[in-house]
């Protein structure tokens, strides 16, 4: 990568929803951009914690925790990290374009999850263009 990449022009290259797109690497790292709206599905990362930004709109993350279950609200601007091994589930009643930061090869369903609704694009990230 030897120019910059222009966030919106970026989210405005794709309308898939659910379906990350690679915008940078940073080492072994995906910087990943996405259209999200509805629900995800619960699932967990075992082994990597999971970094959000919310770019535009409004993100909600379930999470089942040792406590019990609570419900985190990102609105533009907010970053949240979900801990390894938390079971959690995105969503978003209106819209919402997220960037997030983990491994390169994670899988955007985790390690273990719920049936994948054919919404869902279980994948790796795809590449930008």
């Amino acid at each position: 990568m030897s120019e910059p990449i222009d966030l919106r022009t970026a989210l405005a290259s794709f309308d898939a929803l659910w379906s990350p797109r690679i915008a940078a690497r940073v080492n072994d790292y995906d910087v990943r951009i996405a259209k999200v709206a509805g629900e995800h599905v619960w699932h967990v990362h075992a082994d990597t914690d999971e970094f959000f930004l919310v770019l535009d709109g409004e993100l909600r993350i379930a999470l089942r925790e040792a406590a019990g279950e609570r419900e985190v609200v990102l609105p533009t601007g907010s970053v949240f990290v979900v801990p390894r091994g938390v079971e959690h589930r995105p969503s978003s009643d209106g819209g919402a374009s997220i960037l997030m930061f983990e491994p390169t090869g994670t899988p955007t369903v985790g390690d273990r999850h719920d049936p994948v609704p054919g919404h869902v694009d279980a994948t790796t990230g795809h590449p930008l263009g």
